[in-house]
This record gives structure tokens, sequence and C-alpha cells, in this order.
């Protein structure tokens, strides 16, 4: 066996035992019964994904330029891409994927 084959199966395994216990950590310390819990957890499960959305949106479009050439353009109509994709689809996957198409193919070949 070779020596870097051990080291990099208990990398894969420390990462993945890590994401799993990540996952079932909420699941394992709180109980159903705690109904402050329960409606603490309900609140974020509400508020979040807004949040998240939100603070990507504001990551995505940080660094625009809207005083200099193309002014921002190509960053408002991929935003106008995702928002249509998403309403019409009513799907992430299709929404982001279509935006991102749109956008590079905006940078690259228009603006």
């Amino acid at each position: 066996m070779r020596p870097g084959f051990l080291y990099s199966v208990s990398i894969i395994a420390a990462v993945g035992g890590t994401s799993y216990f990540l996952r079932a950590f909420p699941f394992l310390v709180l109980n159903k019964k705690n109904k402050a819990v329960e409606k603490y957890m309900m609140y974020l499960g509400k508020v979040l994904p807004p949040a998240v959305i939100g603070i990507l949106i504001i990551f995505c479009l940080k660094d625009t330029s809207i005083l200099k050439a193309p002014h921002g353009i190509p960053e408002i109509l991929a935003v106008a891409v995702v928002v249509l994709l998403h309403v019409w689809r009513r799907n992430s996957l299709i929404s982001i994927l279509g935006g991102t198409a749109f956008y590079m193919y905006l940078v690259q070949k228009i603006f």
C-alpha cells in the first residue's frame, strides 16, 4: 500500500465524520419536548433562508461599479434573468444556473 493512500482515506473519513456530526448534532441535542426551542427553530427556519439569499445578493453585487463602463448593466440583466426564471419555474437550481450562464455570456461576448 502507498503511504499517501492511508492519509487520503483518513482525511476523507475525518471530513465525512465531521459533516455527519454537524448535521446530526441538532437532532441529538435538541429534543421535541422543549416548546421554546421548537418555536425558536421554527422561527429560524422561516427567517434564515431569505436572510442568506439577501447576503448572497449583496456579496455578488458588492464590487459592481456603476460609474465605469459597462455601468453594472450585465449584473442588472443577470439578476433580472434569475428573478424571471425563479418566478417562472420556481426552481432555485435552474434560476441560479440560468442567471450565471447568462451573466457569463454577457461578460464574455457582449460587454
